[in-house]
């Protein structure tokens, strides 16, 4: 089912539609966050701006248009109520990555929740429809701001079947591969052959390729985890490993809803397409007994986790290019 939604994004991807707001992204107001635009969305997070001058960040929020009052299948980017989600997300949410390079977040005429169970209604279409505002704005980007810095690349849920095609169409097999840190891609399901050239990162340090995860409660699966992760990549976010488990005094910290982290918060199962977590020690920890799927968390139960690796890496892929300058 997963792959048949990525297969028909990509034979559908040259398709126009018509938009109610089009967006142009040399305008600052459609970017959620750029370095000319709204730092303080995520500046309260940073504190070592060390890599900024190094490395970009390209983000994709996840979905927030939700909101069954909606009958329409995308959101204009100028909707004031998504944006306000937009932007709480991000906060809350990229600023995981916010130390490890300039953040680049684009509004985009988001797909509705349910474009992922009615494909063949329209969801498809909003789908695409949702990446080609994507699409252009990382162009704009390419074009205009990169000027040939390492690239990570990150998004959760839609924000990451996006980001999937983005590699497909800028980096699978291409040049700007030679630029490609890492692409975390939480909350979809990567399969074996997913990409011609683009591997699956298994050590905490290794440039050039991807990640993936997909959170559960331990020992719950469901349909949903059996039609769409189940024989997916999945790394385990603690340790950036194959590793089976980690133990709770592993975890880095959990950014809560509080917007406090909760260090050693959980311990961490790798299974087939998915990572079980046990039950998060945190504020309120009792309303968590219920909850199984721990998709909506999948970046902020590891966002301490998430934000020491994204340095790690951006640093491992400086020292692999000081190393190649010195030996040519």
């Amino acid at each position: 089912m997963r792959n048949y939604i990525i297969l028909s994004l990509l034979i559908l991807q040259h398709t126009t539609f018509n938009s109610q707001i089009i967006a142009d992204y040399s305008n600052t107001e459609h970017w959620v966050i750029s370095p000319k635009h709204d730092s303080s969305l995520h500046v309260a997070y940073v504190s070592d701006t060390t890599l900024l001058a190094y490395a970009d960040v390209f983000y994709v929020y996840p979905t927030v248009f939700t909101d069954k009052k909606y009958k329409d299948w995308n959101v204009s980017i100028d909707n004031a109520e998504q944006r306000k989600k937009t932007r709480k997300v991000t906060r809350l949410q990229g600023s995981a990555w916010s130390e490890a390079g300039r953040m680049y977040a684009p509004y985009y005429t988001q797909a509705h929740l349910r474009s992922y169970t009615n494909l063949e209604k329209g969801g498809r279409t909003a789908l695409l429809k949702a990446y080609s505002d994507v699409k252009k704005a990382f162009e704009y980007y390419l074009e205009n701001h990169n000027q040939g810095r390492p690239i990570i690349l990150a998004g959760h849920s839609q924000g990451a079947t996006h980001i999937m095609l983005l590699l497909k169409d800028f980096f699978d097999g291409k040049k700007l591969q030679e630029q490609l840190i890492c692409a975390y891609m939480p909350g979809v399901a990567v399969k074996k052959d997913e990409f011609k050239t683009i591997p699956f990162l298994t050590n905490p340090t290794d440039v050039g390729g991807f990640v993936s995860w997909n959170t559960f409660k331990r020992r719950y699966k469901t349909k949903k985890y059996t039609d769409w992760y189940k024989g997916s990549l999945v790394i385990n976010p603690v340790t950036w490993d194959r590793s089976s488990h980690a133990k709770r005094s592993q975890h880095k910290g959990f950014l809560f809803w509080d917007e406090n982290i909760y260090e050693q918060s959980f311990s961490t199962h790798l299974v087939d397409g998915a990572v079980w977590i046990s039950i998060p020690h945190v504020p309120f920890r009792s309303l968590s007994v219920a909850m199984k799927d721990y998709h909506i968390g999948d970046v902020n139960l590891f966002w301490e986790d998430i934000r020491i690796n994204a340095k790690d890496r951006v640093n491992a892929f400086k020292q692999k290019e000081l190393a190649k300058r010195i030996n040519n």
